[in-house]
């Protein structure tokens, strides 16, 4: 399966009449029981998977084209065809086809004129029986030759023999020979009948036929056929025009005849298809589906040839990037790539990779970089549209190449920001070169192409490159529109007033629509470079301006820009609105609009009830607290009233909240002077004690050891049982009093603790207290531990 004769590209016609490839595989011809007979299968180099599988029917008509091409169709408007790598591969299938159909490998077509199944299989054969013989090729039989080419064209049977009958007899040859005869003797007559016929041979749609009229010796006598016209009064002059108007221009000598043969061929093609022929009409359609291919391919050809050629291509950029080329030299060079850019786009997806990727190395970007800043209008049209071709292939490309270039250039000659000049400064009124510009930076700058697995970096390392030396030229010509007024730069803050003179130049304006369309897509793709730079350059602000501007898609711009920031909902952006009273021109334009019911006004109240549906509080609060007196007269919506009613409702919920947090405050401050009052009272009762123990002298001393010996053992009792004694209420313990009575002694209750940082203090019992007085400190204590929920 490696044998690279057998590699191939399978491709199929589609409505629009466009080959599409198929995929790439290796072919192979094999009996297949379910078809019943030998078929061509062509299996996927890629998985193994089948891209083909027909059968080599008898009665199918297979054309050989360009050596490497074998073209077919299975149905009315089912075409197949097969490119191979190598000549060999096709002659050695083409052999195996025709030994299926018993054919001459000669032939580059496998059907005979005369075939007796074809005419069992068509009721019309009788009618067509005379297609066989063609009337001698004489003057005085062109018109009997015209009405016959017109009259087959509604049967495909009757084109298919025609075509074999033209092939077989060398008739074409022949016809031509006669143009020169009639237009020698300007016989009109019979040139409208050549023109008749020369139409009808190329409505036949067969590729062999094609092979013959467009040959070096052939081609422009077909051309001058077609020049007759019988509904013109004088013939075009095409010839005229191909030979000494149009010139090929070699910006490289090409060595290679078989190459510059097929460079003409397909020019010359390309205008016939292009200029001369009419357009088809719905009839006729398909019938130059044949001649598209045969450009297609040839196409493909050419853009090989020169990109295997590579000591052409590399002299090329030598020339294109030398200081010392002519701008004349070098503006043909860039047509030139332009051209090659173009014929690169029939190859297919692989190729066309490869194709790209040789340009890249060999110096395209820094050869664009060069080209795009010079003044010749045209060259920087043929740039622009390279540089779309590069763009579109792979943005990633173009970025990698741009994040090189501050190490060793200025900020002006950056490639991205000599596209934003260009775009900035393209003088179409117009501005069609700006728009295709403004596409191209949009996808450098979008990140859903930046998500390459093999650099996972890039879109930070990209977006931190182009917000640093990039953004600042895009935004240039806003600032500068949008300037403030120099004797104003000092009014207090707030009252700021902006340079109210908008532009008025419609050219002007529609720059800077498409400057702010980017800074929208920025605002919705970038969201934290973006953020930055429109707060730390006041950019809404300078945006807002735009407001006033007589041009209302314009003011239409900027209140998308600010619509897209509001949509974000992000807090970082609503404080930047409110703090610099931002709402207020959008507010002045749906004033100044009146009661007009136009896009600017619909747009306007859209803004405010998505703040409204979506219940934005800081903006609702803002909008009310300043402008709801200038709104309140607004009656046909009911946005505004529903922003009051919102501002209403969530003021309720803040004076519901503000009272329960009063309230229990309150009790907070209530509760802790309750605790306070408590620790004085005990204070107070601990001095009562230590008075009475002084009068209570009188008691002996021998008490002291007893007493404090089960003072300590209380006290060991407490320290082991500590974690619970915070939050258990005071207990009273039992002692026995020298005269044999028992007595209780209160343990003191746990000192609270509160915030205003008082420590408890630890009294120890003294051993002359009294029964009585033990009893009023008992009730002393219980009266404290009530008073604070009294007190609440």
């Amino acid at each position: 399966m490696s044998d690279t004769r057998r590699r191939v590209k399978v491709y199929t016609l589609n409505e629009d009449r466009q080959w599409d490839d198929r995929g790439t595989g290796h072919v192979s011809s094999a009996y297949v029981e379910r078809l019943k007979g030998i078929s061509l299968l062509v299996r996927a180099e890629s998985d193994g998977s089948l891209l083909l599988e027909s059968k080599i029917s008898p009665n199918t008509a297979y054309q050989k084209q360009q050596d490497t091409l074998i073209v077919w169709s299975e149905a009315e408007n089912y075409d197949l065809a097969l490119s191979f790598q190598e000549k060999a591969g096709c002659d050695e299938i083409w052999e195996k086809i025709c030994q299926v159909q018993g054919k001459d490998p000669a032939l580059e077509i496998t059907q005979d004129p005369i075939d007796e199944s074809e005419e069992e299989r068509f009721d019309e054969m009788p009618e067509t029986s005379h297609l066989a013989e063609l009337p001698p090729c004489e003057l005085a039989r062109l018109e009997e030759i015209a009405d016959l080419v017109t009259s087959v064209l509604s049967s495909p049977i009757r084109r298919e023999k025609l075509a074999l009958a033209l092939m077989s007899e060398g008739y074409i040859k022949k016809l031509l020979q006669l143009f020169r005869a009639c237009e020698d003797l300007d016989n009109r007559e019979g040139l409208h009948h050549l023109y008749e016929i020369v139409r009808g041979v190329l409505f036949l749609n067969k590729a062999a036929l094609f092979e013959v009229m467009f040959s070096d010796d052939c081609i422009m006598d077909v051309v001058g056929c077609l020049e007759y016209d019988p509904a013109l009064v004088q013939p075009k002059r095409h010839r005229e025009f191909l030979t000494k108007t149009a010139k090929f221009k070699e910006v490289i000598p090409i060595t290679d005849s078989e190459l510059r043969q097929k460079i003409h061929q397909t020019y010359r093609v390309q205008y016939i298809q292009d200029i001369i022929l009419p357009t088809p009409s719905v009839f006729e359609e398909n019938f130059l589906s044949t001649l598209t291919s045969f450009i297609f391919f040839n196409k493909v050809e050419i853009v090989s040839m020169l990109q295997e050629d590579e000591k052409f291509l590399t002299e090329v950029f030598a020339q294109l990037t030398d200081e010392a080329t002519e701008d004349s030299k070098r503006r043909e060079l860039v047509n030139f790539f332009k051209e090659f850019c173009a014929f690169s786009q029939t190859l297919q997806p692989q190729n066309r990779d490869a194709f790209f990727k040789t340009l890249a190395n060999l110096g395209i970007l820094p050869a664009l970089e060069i080209v795009m800043g010079m003044d010749d209008l045209q060259v920087r049209a043929a740039a622009t549209d390279i540089f779309s071709y590069l763009v579109e292939f792979s943005p990633s490309l173009v970025r990698e190449f741009v994040m090189q270039e501050p190490q060793q250039a200025d900020d002006d000659v950056l490639l991205i920001n000599v596209v934003i000049k260009q775009m900035i400064c393209d003088s179409d009124p117009e501005l069609g070169g700006a728009v295709q510009l403004m596409g191209l930076l949009r996808t450098l700058i979008d990140p859903e192409n930046m998500l390459a697995p093999t650099n996972k970096t890039e879109k930070t390392e990209f977006l931190s490159f182009f917000y640093k030396y990039c953004m600042h030229v895009l935004t240039a010509p806003l600032l500068a529109n949008t300037a403030e007024e120099p004797n104003e730069r000092d009014s207090p803050e707030g009252s700021v007033k902006i340079n109210p003179v908008c532009p008025d130049n419609f050219q002007t304006a529609q720059l800077l629509s498409l400057i702010l369309e980017l800074l929208t897509f920025c605002v919705e793709h970038h969201t934290y470079h973006i953020k930055n730079y429109i707060m730390n350059k006041d950019l809404l602000r300078r945006v807002l301006v735009l407001m006033n501007s007589k041009h209302t898609f314009l003011a239409l711009c900027a209140l998308r820009f600010m619509r897209r920031i509001i949509g974000l909902k992000d807090e970082y952006y609503n404080r930047y609105i409110i703090k610099g009273n931002l709402f207020e021109p959008v507010i002045n334009a749906l004033l100044d609009n009146g009661t007009r019911y136009n896009l600017l006004n619909s747009a306007i109240i859209e803004l405010f009830e998505f703040i409204k549906v979506e219940d934005i509080k800081s903006l609702i609060a803002h909008i009310v607290d300043n402008f709801y007196k200038a709104l309140e007269s607004i009656e046909y919506v009911q946005t505004f009233k529903g922003l009051k009613g919102r501002y209403e409702q969530e003021k309720d919920r803040q004076t519901q909240r503000l009272s329960r947090m009063r309230l229990n405050a309150s009790r907070y401050r209530r509760d802790a002077r309750s605790l306070e009052d408590e620790e004085e009272m005990w204070f107070n009762e601990d001095e009562d004690e230590e008075d009475e123990g002084t009068v209570e002298k009188g008691r002996s001393d021998e008490d002291f050891p007893e007493n404090y010996g089960k003072y300590m053992e209380d006290k060991k009792g407490a320290a082991n049982g500590s974690s619970g004694a915070n939050s258990k209420p005071a207990t009273s313990t039992s002692t026995t009093g020298p005269n044999g009575s028992t007595t209780k002694a209160a343990t003191l209750p746990a000192t609270p603790v509160v915030k205003t940082g008082l420590v408890g203090l630890v009294d120890y019992p003294d051993d002359e207290e009294e029964e009585e007085d033990e009893e009023e400190e008992d009730e002393d204590e219980q009266s404290a531990r009530k008073r604070p929920r009294l007190g609440s």
